[in-house]
Parts: C-alpha cells; structure tokens; sequence
C-alpha cells in the first residue's frame, strides 16, 4: 500500500567524468528493486533553464546528457521521522548504477508574474554495473593453467569491482578454461558468471556498502542483527515457497565403471527424479558431482514479507540481517519471534502526491515543484528469509553453449622436427594418456585431449602425427579431438587414377605407402617401403607381380 511520506534525497549524475548535483527539491520520482545479487531502478527530475528568457538559473545537465557516454548514478535515500519522541540517528540507503537508457522532456510554462521559464523533465533508468556492461560482453578466450579468478580479473573492467571469498573454485590453478561465449547462443559474460555459481552451488552477492560484487562459498551471516520496528510496518505475510519435490541420480555412462548413485530427497514424490548423465573414467570425478548435487538439492524455508508504511530511521539493503518485532499480532504462526531473518530483496517506489495534497502556498506552476524533504506517495515492500536458509536467489540466465570448434596443430616431441610422429602424454594423477595440441589462434597455447580412437574403429591403430591440422571442440574445462582437417603430405594421389593410399611412418622417405590406383583403368596395387635410398617395393597388375628391393646411390 502507497503511504505519503517524507524523504531526504540525494542524486548525482555523473558523465563524462562531469558530476551533476541534482537539487532534492527537484527530484520528482524514482523506483528500485533490489536483489541480493544486484539492482535496478529508475529516477526522475527536473532542471529549471531560464536562460532563454534572460533569467540566471541554466540547466547544466543538458549538454552531457545529450551525449552518449557513459552515466553513472548515485541515489541516497534517508527518513524523515517527525513523530517520534527524540530525533533518531539516521542512516541512509545508498545505491549507485549504470545508466541503462534515458529520456528527456521539455516544456515551457507561464508564472503568475512576468516571462515563461523552461523545464526539462529528466528520466534515467539504471542497473547494476555487471549488469549493463557483462551483458554487452561476449568473449572468445582461451587460458591454460590459470584459475577462474584470473578470468574474471582479467573481464571484469575498471566499472566493477569483485572481492570474492570462494577458493575452492576461484582459486585452483586449471588445464584449461574455455569462454566460448556468443551473441548468437545469447549467453554473455553475465549469464556465464551466474551459470558458474549456480552450477557450482555458489552464491553471487552484491554489497551495497562497498557498491560491488562477491562469489562466495556460502552467504555471509556476520553481523549484528538490526531490530526492527513494528510502528514501522503495515502488513505481514508468511510466504512459503514451491518445495522440492524430486530425487536426483548420479549416472556415470563409462562402459568400464558404470555407476548409479541415488540421492533422496526426504520430500520427494515417488517416481520424480532428476538423472545426472557423466561420462568419465575417473572415480573421484564421480563422487565430487554426487557431493555437488547433494549440495544442490535443498529444501526451502518460509520467508516473510513486510509492506511498510514508511522509511526506516536505521536504512538496511539486501543481506542485511533483521529480527522481527516481538510485540502482540507480529508473530505468526510458524514464525518464531527469536528468529533472525535475512533482508532479500527490497521494492521501494516513490511518485508525487497528487497536487492537492502537496506543501506549499499560490497557485501557480512552482506551487506544484518538490520541495526539500519532499513528500511522496510512497511504497516500500521487503522479502525475507531466514539467515540459515541454503537457497541461493540469482538472476535469470541464459547457460553458455559448448563446445565451440577450434583448429588446432597436434604436437609431438619424438624424434627430429621434420619427423611425422606420434606421441602419448601420461597423466601423473590419472594416468591416463592424452595428445597435446597447440591452438594458434589462442597465441599456440598448448592444450590436451584425449588420446583415443577418436572416430576409427579400435582395431585401427593410427594416432593423429606431428603438425596434423584437427578440429578440437572446446568445453568450459575440457576438450577433444573432433576430426582430422587436412591429407598428410604425399599421401594425396592424382584424381585420374581414383587412387586410395595408406601412408604411415615418419617422413615420405621414412616409411611404408600402401596404394590402390588405376592405370589405363585396371587396378594397381602398390606395396612400398621406405628408409632414405634403400626401398623395397611389391606391385600387382594386369598380368604382373613385381618384388623388387633397390637401393639408390646416395
């Protein structure tokens, strides 16, 4: 419910580097949703230009708000509490964004006495800075050997600032970490750092003290609980959220070690479930996913929701910690007065009081401006949740397309440069073996994938040689060998004589060709080996069959 209230403001404009103070008095309305893990809002004002008409007063924020760089809001907001007893310590609610989009309004009216004046109505509409500027962010990057904190570092740019408390998953050094992400697939560098946190039962806050972000482990419960006041608040409601109602399994689809590991979920209905597909030879892999959906499955706890009837003196923003009024009629059923809540999300709007109900003396235009300490109509709405409570509340995203496919080069240190090789890279943790493949598109960094069959059949024993151009599909921490690109050298055969051939060992000089062709269009099949002059050949044609083993003079 709308109450008139009376608020102290506060709003700056600040773009290209130029800070405009916007007067209390001629701010006319504004709206903020704030989430644990960022905010929107939308501020409007007006700015009194006479110039035109020989006055003094000169709208300043004109010139830069007609420019498309960058706006960064500041909105403060403060109570102004005339009923109470003594004059509380108050504190104020603070909120800085990026604009998203603005608007501008003009029009002139006539004072009662002497020559028109201007005002310019003023509209901006502004989010948290991740969320304006990773939204626009679609990198293509690749890092080995790097953590994920290194990836945000190096993404998240001079406007936002990041003090995390995740080491488990920000700071372990990895192989290979793939941002593969597109304007096409909608995913961008936002949806790709909530994905993260959510995939990895994480949780994305933002701090409106410090006007920044955190990936945290689990939610910050420090603090002393702030008390609330129940002549404060309007109405109460007890809200309890959709439960849980499915089990989850662990499926692990490696031929050699299958496994099915149920997880119960004590208010599941009989017959839900949710099955977790794995394809992985390593045992601990399976269990860290068992232990992460274990995690993952919770059960939610009530929450509260408060309509107040005006603006606290002692201002909180989401995350804060609160407890709720003892007094009669606060406590209802199920919600233990001893409890201490968490401040989740805040709604508050502010719109001028219909023009009757407003301050001031004439009946002119200027009797309808805001005044400082203006009074509005004003609505204020909080969600609570407990402080144990382990459901995390993020934004809408959109999960990042993989894999996307890279070129790469395989790489082998047997033998000399010129030497066709192969070579298998023993895992010391795993032992299991894999290629390397240099990716020059990523400034040749070197990666691995595995060393298998790849797309031949097993009883076909060729590994990809030194310098082969492959396609490798890339995953978010992992990759593989998709395709071969290209024909070895000297092993492609002129198209006249519908020609296969079986090209093996180290070099064209260093090795054994086997070919089918067609001469005068009847099948040759030709046999030969090679080791610098020395070759031994066997040929069978039309009527022939040819062994010869020659040696060439050096």
């Amino acid at each position: 419910m709308a109450h008139a209230e009376r608020l102290d403001l506060s709003l700056t404009l600040t773009i290209a580097g130029t800070a405009h103070a916007i007067a209390p008095a001629d701010i006319l309305a504004f709206e903020l949703d704030l989430h644990g893990w960022g905010h929107e809002g939308r501020v409007e004002f007006r700015v009194l230009d006479e110039t035109a008409h020989g006055g003094q007063k000169q709208d300043k924020v004109l010139a830069d708000f007609l420019k498309p760089d960058l706006v960064e809001v500041a909105l403060e907001l403060k109570a102004v509490h005339s009923d109470t007893a003594t004059k509380p310590t108050y504190t104020s609610l603070k909120v800085k964004g990026l604009g998203l989009d603005k608007a501008l309004a003009e029009e002139t009216v006539a004072q009662a006495k002497g020559a028109a004046i201007t005002y310019r109505h003023y509209t901006v509409r502004f989010v948290d800075p991740a969320r304006l500027l990773w939204t626009q962010h679609f990198p293509c990057a690749l890092y080995t050997k790097k953590t994920v904190q290194d990836v945000l570092d190096a993404h998240k740019g001079d406007k936002i600032a990041l003090a995390n408390d995740w080491d488990a998953e920000l700071a372990a050094t990895c192989p290979l970490l793939f941002l593969g992400l597109s304007p096409e697939s909608g995913a961008s560098f936002y949806d790709f750092v909530v994905w993260f946190v959510n995939a990895r039962n994480g949780v994305l806050a933002y701090d409106y003290t410090a006007q920044g972000y955190q990936l945290r482990a689990k939610k910050d419960a420090a603090g002393t609980p702030l008390n609330l006041r129940a002549e404060d608040v309007d109405t109460v409601t007890v809200v309890f959220p959709e439960v849980v109602r499915h089990d989850v399994a662990i499926l692990n689809a490696a031929a050699e070690s299958p496994k099915n590991q149920a997880i119960t979920n004590a208010q599941a209905v009989t017959g839900v479930r949710q099955d977790v597909l794995l394809r992985t030879d390593i045992a601990d892999d399976v269990q860290k996913r068992v232990t992460l959906e274990t995690a993952r499955l919770k059960v939610r706890g009530l929450e509260v929701d408060l309509d107040w009837n005006r603006f606290p003196a002692v201002a909180f923003a989401p995350g804060a910690l609160v407890k709720l009024p003892q007094t009669a009629g606060w406590v209802a059923s199920g919600v233990p007065g001893t409890d201490t809540f968490r401040v989740r999300r805040m709604m508050l709007r502010a719109e001028p009081l219909p023009v009757e109900d407003t301050d001031g003396e004439g009946d002119g235009e200027e009797t309808r401006r805001p005044k400082p300490e203006s009074r509005f109509l004003f609505t204020f709405t909080t969600r609570l949740e407990r402080k144990d409570e382990l459901h995390v509340d993020l934004p809408a995203f959109v999960t990042p397309v993989y894999p996307r496919f890279v070129e790469g080069l395989i790489v082998s240190e047997v033998g000399e440069q010129k030497d066709e090789t192969w070579q298998a890279y023993t895992d010391d943790v795993t032992s299991l073996d894999s290629y390397q493949v240099k990716m020059p598109l990523f400034a040749n960094q070197l990666i691995k994938v595995p060393f298998n069959a790849s797309l031949l059949p097993g009883h076909f024993y060729f590994p990809a040689y030194k310098g082969a151009r492959v396609l490798v599909a890339l995953d978010f921490q992992r990759a593989w060998l998709k395709r071969h690109l290209d024909w070895r050298a000297g092993a492609r055969l002129p198209s006249d004589g519908q020609g296969v051939h079986l090209l093996v060992g180290k070099t064209t000089e260093n090795g054994t060709s086997m070919r089918h062709f067609y001469d005068d269009n009847k099948p040759v099949l030709r046999l030969m080996r090679t080791n610098d002059t020395d070759t031994e050949k066997i040929e069978l044609k039309e009527g022939t069959l040819l062994i010869l083993v020659k040696e060439e003079p050096a």
